[in-house]
């Protein structure tokens, strides 16, 4: 099983970005845990980070082609309002679940919208690191269940 994890803008900032809101985690050792969790669950886990919006597209796109089993994505703030990746998301017919660290919904009114929500199969948020473990775990399972 391969799962593709898209990272969004400023996430190759986590250990120095706002700890209160995302601990002191680094994306290197989110993905680590991601690899290992993955391995326990019989998943390949691809990590892919960009601060670009056309480059999240496009390796969204290259998903499609590889024909990935799931793709796990904390989009960030395009979350709350890039349709262009939103659209991207869209073309895939495979299980995506969007995940957050923090709890957007406690946070600032413009964080409380998601633009994927609607084609997202579900969304995990507010438990910091475990909420990637959470969306990992969610995918495999919607997988191996349909």
């Amino acid at each position: 099983m391969k799962i593709l994890m898209l990272h969004g803008i400023n996430h190759n900032m986590f250990g120095k970005r706002d700890p209160k809101q995302y601990g002191t985690i680094t994306l290197a050792e989110i993905d680590s845990r991601l690899q290992s969790l993955g391995r326990q669950l019989g998943a390949e886990v691809e990590s892919f980070q960009t601060n670009s919006e056309g480059a999240m597209c496009e390796r969204i796109h290259q998903a499609y082609a590889d024909k990935v089993d799931a793709v796990l994505i904390n989009a960030g703030a395009w979350t709350h309002y890039s349709y262009g990746i939103r659209d991207a998301l869209a073309i895939l017919t495979v299980p995506v679940v969007e995940l957050h660290m923090s709890n957007i919904h406690a946070r600032e009114a413009f964080r409380h919208v998601s633009v994927f929500a609607e084609i997202v199969r579900g969304q995990i948020c507010g438990f910091g690191v475990d909420s990637y473990l959470l969306a990992l775990r969610a995918a495999v399972s919607a997988v191996e269940n349909g």
